[in-house]
């Protein structure tokens, strides 16, 4: 039995395709949610975390405390974590001391700087070290994994986020599309607020949206975007609607590189490092600091149509890992 484990939005999404195709080649599986974000999704688990002074820390205590209750004598010897999350952290951790094998989805992604991000650079190279089975998107992740000598066995199979897409078409609209929440970010982000706000008043022909993370900390800047349409979370829907038919994005997410690419939509990067470097200078450009953004984006606001083959797949991930599933379990 396999146990597919999530904890935040981003990794539901993209284990979505793949219990799609476990439930269509009739593989059993059960579904674990940890709570590190809310989730709306039906499952056969769940964790709540329970919150303390440092939030990182409640979700590792919150799996440490209830994962061996919850699956003693459950018959499960698989589990398969996404990313690089503290809950995939936690779980793989858990799995590990259990006696189950972990199966790490979207292996093998570097920065080499354990600030950049921070705690995900981190949490991915320990995961790392525990996993049986690495599922990597790309060559290059693979390459990484095989030149640290990780133990278990490395697959390239692309990546289930791009299992989404094919059914939205792409367009090129006059919106320019804008996401900002990571971490690294958060004590600046007044001033990234302030230059694409900058942005939107001095390209009055574009309509910059920016659908505004939950979370508080980016929520009390809000004010800042006097230009921008600021809207509510998007469903998955909407924002590949959104994403499928916008001119250019700005962005310091990791997976919207990865759907930018596949749409060749350029996507302005407001990170120091990324680990998705294989679309850098072909989909995606890094923006340092907010100084900066005004630069890069008119370098490309006028020269945004690419045509590039997307290193992150085909929409065909999740049929390769089912098919390693299978001689897994046998």
């Amino acid at each position: 039995m396999i146990l597919i484990a999530y904890g935040t939005r981003p990794e539901r999404i993209k284990v979505t395709p793949l219990i799609a195709e476990m439930r269509k080649r009739k593989i059993s599986f059960k579904v674990l949610h940890v709570g590190q974000h809310p989730s709306m999704e039906e499952n056969d688990f769940y964790i709540p975390v329970t919150r303390n002074a440092n939030r990182l820390d409640s979700i590792m205590a919150s799996v440490f405390f209830a994962f061996s209750n919850l699956f003693y004598e459950s018959g499960i010897t698989g589990v398969i974590v996404q990313g690089d999350t503290t809950t995939a952290l936690a779980v793989a951790m858990s799995a590990n001391h259990n006696g189950m094998r972990v199966i790490h989805l979207e292996a093998g992604l570097r920065t080499y700087d354990n600030n950049n991000p921070w705690p995900e650079e981190q949490n991915r190279r320990q995961i790392s070290a525990i996993a049986s089975v690495h599922l990597c998107p790309t060559p290059e992740n693979a390459e990484h994994l095989i030149n640290e000598k990780v133990l278990g066995d490395v697959f390239i199979t692309g990546n289930t986020a791009i299992d989404n897409l094919p059914r939205y078409p792409k367009f090129y609209s006059n919106t320019v599309l804008v996401t900002m929440h990571r971490r690294e970010n958060l004590l600046i982000m007044d001033e990234w607020f302030k230059a694409i706000n900058q942005l939107a008043e001095s390209n009055p022909d574009l309509l910059f949206v920016l659908p505004l993370h939950p979370n508080p900390d980016v929520q009390k800047h809000k004010h800042l975007l006097e230009s921008v349409e600021v809207r509510s979370s998007q469903s998955h829907e909407t924002f590949l609607t959104l994403l499928s038919d916008c001119r250019l994005i700005i962005t310091d997410s990791g997976g919207i590189q990865e759907e930018a690419s596949f749409y060749n939509k350029k996507c302005l990067v407001c990170r120091k490092v990324t680990e998705r470097t294989e679309v850098v200078g072909l989909s995606s450009f890094l923006v340092s600091s907010p100084s900066d953004l005004s630069v890069v984006f008119n370098d490309h606001a006028n020269d945004y149509v690419i045509d590039h083959e997307c290193p992150y797949g085909d929409g065909g991930a999740s049929e390769r890992i089912v098919k390693i599933l299978n001689s897994f379990l046998k």
